[in-house]
């Protein structure tokens, strides 16, 4: 059975209008556009699409905006825009084996949680392109440059299945980035590679081989940095991620 792979950044409260946020989207789709040649267009859905594309093709930071305001949150009663609840919106990139992004900015109600989500193709060419060490830790960082998160995390549901505890945390997978926020990473067992992301965190690899679940271990390996991560005061969050679908 193959797994389900995806790379997402998460972050808390963060009060920002839609410009900023599309404005933050389109730093990285840019930066997504140097890590495979897949991420060089994306598009939104919707009728009418032009002939011969899967959507209607992002084309500027203003298309960006527009989408990030009809992802804006309504009350069932008045349709009236809540907007704590920030923008919620998603972008792919191809009819087929096509990579997902889906966005959840600028909410700011206390216990709120925003992130970005990417899900690559299930398989395919392109899938075992991104699934790599070098091209995630590319994205890791392209999500880090634009959105500042709190922390992010490149693994499959299977494996944060058989290591997460049941409160909310940080998710520690194949590849982990922690915000100097959260703290310091401690000294972590071989093979593990801690890397800084400019002044604001830490890239830790815990493998330059694919990590799964089904490898015995690979699963002791990531509870075991997650056992001293947590020891470190870094696991434990206020904000619940999301899990891909």
């Amino acid at each position: 059975m193959s797994e389900h792979y995806f790379v997402g950044a998460y972050w808390g409260p963060r009060q920002e209008t839609a410009r900023a946020c599309a404005q933050r989207s389109e730093l990285f789709l840019r930066l997504l556009a140097e890590c495979d040649p897949s991420f060089a267009q994306w598009y939104r859905v919707g009728k009418k699409a032009p002939p011969g594309l899967p959507g209607h093709p992002i084309q500027s930071v203003d298309d960006l905006e527009r989408l990030m305001l009809s992802g804006r949150n309504r009350s069932s009663v008045g349709r009236k825009v809540l907007e704590d609840l920030g923008f919620l919106t998603g972008v792919f990139n191809a009819r087929k084996e096509d990579t997902r992004l889906e966005f959840h900015c600028g909410a700011y109600y206390p216990e709120g949680h925003n992130y970005c989500l990417l899900e690559p193709p299930r398989d395919g060419p392109v899938h075992e392109r991104l699934l790599s060490a070098p091209v995630l830790a590319r994205i890791v960082t392209s999500l880090v440059t634009a959105w500042d998160p709190n922390f992010v995390t490149a693994s499959s549901l299977e494996m944060l299945r058989l290591v997460e505890g049941p409160e909310r945390e940080t998710r520690v997978g194949w590849l982990t980035y922690v915000s100097r926020r959260l703290g310091t990473v401690p000294p972590l067992p071989a093979p593990v590679r801690i890397e800084p992301v400019g002044t604001q965190g830490w890239l830790l690899t815990l493998s330059p081989e694919r990590m799964t679940a089904a490898s015995p271990e690979h699963v002791a390996l990531t509870a075991r940095v997650r056992e001293l991560l947590d020891r470190a005061g870094l696991i434990a969050r206020p904000h619940a991620p999301r899990e891909p679908s």
